[in-house]
């Protein structure tokens, strides 16, 4: 099943044309990873998906419903931008408990608030003050609020950025067992050991373009790559700063 269908998405800022025509699809239960260097549109394309930037042109759909249908959307998906933050005054428990009111009906809030719990994996010090927590801490918490709804599209952007090999690790695998149980991702990650590791397929953006999309595998196989970078070198032309 096709959840995210996109055709010559364009998106333009003022003169600047941030996006410029792409497309690709996203399919039920897989990690899709939409990767390239800073400025190549990656983040743009992920704030359309998630109802926060209008597009210029093009099509979006999501299981069907067109972009412009935010609310309709906003109740499948869950976005985790980059910058995201925490309210610091807030204790980790009040925070989650936060969001399972705001997006939770009734019946479900006990369970769902367990749920965010267990994937926060932060035990007793989520009654702490967000303040006090590290950068891997918080980012832990806000891949629990993320997820914990069971969303059935989540949209990560530099899911694991900054933080330690045993807290990426920990993220990552939470991603992966909940690709497992059904939710769909498309990942957005300079790590390129990481999209190595999670993704089922991949499109690589430049300047606003997809130049190469297909599974990771393939991909390797028929550039006759060690890995992903390497790809990405050798489709573009020239190195550049992941």
């Amino acid at each position: 099943m096709v959840v995210v269908k996109v055709e010559n998405l364009q998106k333009n800022f003022g003169k600047v044309k941030a996006l410029r025509g792409i497309s690709f699809e996203c399919f039920e239960g897989e990690i899709f990873g939409l990767i390239g260097p800073n400025g190549a549109g990656k983040s743009t394309c992920l704030r359309i998906l998630s109802t926060i930037l209008s597009k210029s042109e093009g099509e979006v759909k999501i299981f069907d419903y067109d972009v412009s249908e935010k609310m309709k959307i906003k109740r499948i998906i869950s976005y985790l931008p980059e910058d995201a933050g925490a309210y610091k005054n807030l204790k980790g428990i009040d925070y989650l408990k936060f969001f399972v009111n705001f997006f939770t009906d009734v019946q479900d809030k006990d369970k769902t608030l367990e749920y965010g719990i267990e994937l926060s994996s932060l035990g007793e010090r989520l009654n702490d003050k967000i303040e006090t927590y590290s950068k891997g801490m918080v980012r832990r918490l806000l891949i629990a609020r993320s997820l914990m709804i069971n969303p059935k599209l989540a949209i990560l952007d530099e899911p694991t950025s900054g933080l330690d090999v045993i807290n990426a690790t920990q993220i990552r695998d939470i991603i992966k067992n909940k690709a497992k149980e059904g939710t769909t991702f498309i990942v957005s990650s300079h790590n390129m050991l990481e999209v190595d590791y999670l993704c089922d397929r991949i499109s690589l953006i430049n300047n606003g373009l997809i130049v190469e999309s297909g599974d990771i595998r393939g991909l390797k196989e028929k550039y006759r790559a060690q890995n992903i970078e390497e790809i990405f070198v050798k489709v573009v032309g020239v190195k550049n700063d992941f």
